[in-house]
């Protein structure tokens, strides 16, 4: 449970993320070239490992190990709330589904115009995207497995193996990995986060759980379960405004 936990939800979010950077990486490579973009990628994951290494133990040794789980807990309630609303809001028709080759060929389309038109920033395109997609994987990274003892192992080896994952993935293919479930990935995502935030939260606060860290796995199905309601009647409330007009 330790283990697995941090780690697989830090592998599924990680997972994400590194496909929504890769699609804008391959968009740089094709339109602009591959220098530009591989240059773009390494110095954005250059900065990030260092920001990680320079203040992430910091922080979490610096803090009482109650205010960093209450901390952490409404942090992550609050991240998961925002990938779980934009999930039902998805399967419920409120908001369009991610399409990783639509994803691309947006990019690859305003990426040619700008390189017609004879304007740079090939590599600060690249360098962008996947700083700010490692910077959420760090987040996630640092907030799961700082929270608990041992943690910290367990969600770095989850999102490193995401990463490489996708990286080779991508290296093999040069192509978007469109059949990646991303939405489906951020549905229990998203579960998972809130999941954790309302654990920690309850810890921090000295709340007893039932069942000690199992409680992670009740509060999952709690959420998901509502989850799944909001997504229906969404749906549903959509087709009567349909069906009306």
């Amino acid at each position: 449970m330790n283990f697995w936990l941090p780690a697989s939800t830090a592998f599924l979010a990680s997972a994400l993320e590194a496909v929504e950077a890769l699609t804008v990486v391959l968009a740089v490579g094709v339109t602009w070239g591959w220098r530009s973009a591989l240059t773009g990628a390494a110095l954005g994951v250059g900065l990030v490992a260092l920001v990680v290494v320079a203040f992430g133990p910091a922080i979490v040794a610096a803090v009482p190990v109650g205010a960093v789980r209450l901390i952490v807990g409404i942090f992550l309630l609050l991240f998961g709330m925002a990938w779980l609303r934009k999930a039902v809001q998805r399967y419920g028709g409120r908001r369009a589904l991610r399409d990783e080759s639509a994803a691309f060929a947006r990019n690859v389309a305003s990426l040619g115009a700008a390189h017609q038109a004879g304007q740079r920033g090939a590599l600060l395109t690249a360098f962008k995207s996947v700083t700010l997609e490692l910077l959420e994987i760090a987040i996630v990274v640092v907030t799961v497995g700082g929270s608990a003892a041992g943690g910290l192992l367990p969600a770095a080896l989850g999102a490193f193996a995401a990463i490489a994952l996708v990286v080779a993935a991508g290296a093999a293919l040069r192509a978007p990995l469109a059949r990646v479930p991303e939405n489906a990935l951020g549905f229990a995502v998203g579960v998972m986060l809130v999941s954790y935030g309302t654990f920690w939260s309850g810890e921090g606060l000295g709340l007893a759980w039932w069942r000690d860290d199992l409680a992670i796995v009740y509060l999952a199905a709690l959420y998901a379960l509502a989850a799944l309601v909001c997504s229906y009647a969404l749906r549903a409330s959509s087709r009567a405004a349909s069906a009306s007009a």
